[in-house]
């Protein structure tokens, strides 16, 4: 009887399990062949209905239901939130007048990078105007390329100028022909004949009686080009003063306080800015602003002019300003204040101060008020008694004094 049991229940858990063992099998089959669509995992929990079907993650979509071309990305407009900053408004270009003075700017690429910021600052000045005659690779050294020498006066000539501005020297680290022979650069031969000829150069200028200012050069990354620069300033100041000229040292605002080669320094505001190129040579547009704030001050000096938008003085046809009465009556700068007395009447332009009284001339009244002259003399062995030897003070008198009657209870 027993064995009867448990063949029937054998046999009816065979079938159960032939069925689960088929749907595990299916399920793993299906697995190895469907792609995983799905790049997340999707948790849920398990139920019986696993073993028949597999999950909606995990059908494969029919062949026309796969789209043909990746869908467009959605395009998301945001409000910017960054806003425009307005330009500038463009200056107005002031048109300089027929009669406008003449800046001649003379010299090397140096010197041009000079003339393009004289014309900035000088841009809204209707009277002043300047002139660019510089040559970019010359040099007192070869004269055979240029003479500046020689052509000096033929620009003198032609632009009849109020001022001239100098910066030479950059190119001239070079060998110097002296008649057949070729001479190094600052040897005592080359050093000489290079003072000749900007000591003539100057003389050129000094004889059209034009005032001039000849500019230094700055120095360089190179620290044998800034040696041969202090050397070549020292020829220049010497040659700029023997010719009557002012030479504009600029060698402080291109260093550091060491002395040495900088590329970023402070502009004309004492703000850090980049002065110099990459090349350690030229200037960008901070340092040609600098350039040009060193050469401004004193050429508003020699045009007669207070400030660069300023109108400059008529001219006579000698070269001489002349100033009209308006013009005449500009009070001189003065450098010291003379000192002044804060009751002077003068301060407000009156005569009286405020509340004045005809003065006292009564000597009695003066000494009242001043407190000297008729004080009593001191009582001997007071206080405010210098006299010396001290007097005593006199014995109270025994009989019709001061007496202090004391209160007896």
């Amino acid at each position: 009887m027993v064995s009867v049991l448990r063949i029937r229940d054998t046999l009816l858990r065979t079938p159960i399990l032939i069925v689960a063992f088929a749907a595990l099998l299916a399920l793993f089959a299906e697995a190895m062949n469907v792609p995983a669509i799905a790049q997340e995992p999707q948790y849920r929990s398990w139920s019986l209905r696993d073993l028949f079907r597999p999950r909606k993650s995990e059908r494969v979509a029919s062949p026309e239901a796969i789209p043909t071309q990746p869908p467009k990305a959605r395009t998301q407009t945001r409000k910017s939130t960054v806003r425009s900053v307005p330009a500038e408004p463009p200056k107005p270009v002031v048109e300089k007048s027929p009669d406008a003075r003449t800046i001649l700017v003379v010299g090397d690429f140096m010197a041009g990078s000079l003339a393009k910021d004289l014309e900035t600052v000088f841009a809204e000045n209707a009277s002043v105007k300047v002139v660019d005659r510089s040559k970019g690779s010359s040099g007192f050294v070869r004269d055979d390329f240029y003479n500046w020498p020689a052509e000096i006066s033929g620009l003198l000539e032609t632009e009849k100028p109020a001022a001239i501005v100098v910066m030479l020297g950059s190119n001239d680290r070079q060998q110097m022909q002296i008649g057949e022979v070729r001479e190094l650069p600052r040897s005592e031969a080359w050093t000489k004949e290079y003072e000749n000829r900007t000591l003539a150069f100057g003389k050129h200028i000094s004889t059209s009686k034009v005032p001039f200012l000849w500019v230094g050069m700055p120095a360089f990354r190179s620290s044998k080009m800034t040696s041969d620069m202090l050397a070549f300033n020292e020829i220049y100041r010497a040659s700029a003063e023997q010719s009557g000229g002012e030479f504009v040292d600029i060698w402080d605002g291109f260093v550091d306080e060491n002395g040495a080669f900088i590329t970023r320094g402070p502009d004309i505001n004492g703000q850090p800015v980049t002065l110099r190129a990459d090349d350690g040579i030229n200037l960008t547009r901070a340092g040609k602003r600098k350039l040009a704030f060193y050469t401004e001050k004193p050429l508003l000096k020699i045009l007669g002019l207070t400030s660069p938008v300023a109108t400059a003085p008529a001219l006579t046809p000698m070269g001489l300003s002349v100033e009209t009465p308006a013009e005449a009556a500009v009070p001189v700068n003065i450098d010291r204040t003379p000192p002044m007395l804060l009751n002077d009447p003068a301060l407000d332009g009156g005569a009286d101060l405020l509340g004045a009284a005809p003065p006292h001339t009564s000597a009695t009244t003066a000494r009242k008020v001043v407190g000297a002259g008729d004080e009593p003399a001191a009582s001997p062995g007071r206080a405010d008694d210098f006299s010396w030897p001290q007097k005593k003070a006199p014995e109270a008198a025994k009989d019709g004094g001061d007496k202090t009657t004391a209160i007896v209870r």
